[in-house]
């Protein structure tokens, strides 16, 4: 292992639910990340979420087959990426602040994510500047791309 792998290795960390819940201010049913298996701040993140018949959507999103809906895997990887921002930029949710989507391009849906799979949420930094994150991030399922999509968010105070 090379000093900069040994580096990063030793920098990663993992997060379980209890962290997580510290670190969003999403709650059920729109929390979307369930462990975060490593965090790198400045770099990357890689995240968890296991997909269960249970979830809410399923009884409307198909019945007779039931996928996990695009736009929240969406939601999942950008949350995934405000962990990697919450953690890069030494802060958590709180209520004075609110994290918002400010652009998503390039995204992609490459298979659909059914109950029983686990979804694996891969964001990397590529940008902070003046406020703005973009992330590339990647969904996979079995190690196959799920979904894939740059994304931009910002930090704003709710009073602005």
């Amino acid at each position: 292992m090379s000093e900069a792998s040994a580096a990063t290795a030793a920098a990663a960390e993992q997060m379980d639910i209890h962290e997580i819940l510290k670190c969003l201010p999403h709650r059920y049913p729109f929390l979307l990340v369930d462990r975060v298996k490593e965090v790198v701040a400045g770099s990357h993140i890689v995240a968890l979420k296991n997909v269960s018949m249970n979830e809410p959507f399923f009884p409307g999103h198909y019945p007779h087959h039931p996928v996990m809906p695009g736009v929240l895997i969406i939601e999942a990887m950008a949350q995934t990426a405000a962990i990697l921002s919450f953690k890069t930029h030494g802060s958590s949710a709180d209520d004075d602040s609110v994290y918002y989507f400010v652009g998503i391009d390039e995204a992609r849906f490459k298979r659909p994510v059914m109950p029983g799979d686990q979804l694996v949420m891969e964001a990397t930094l590529e940008m902070n500047r003046r406020g703005l994150w973009k992330f590339a991030c990647c969904a996979k399922v079995d190690g196959q791309v799920a979904a894939e999509a740059k994304i931009m968010c910002t930090i704003k105070a709710i009073n602005e």
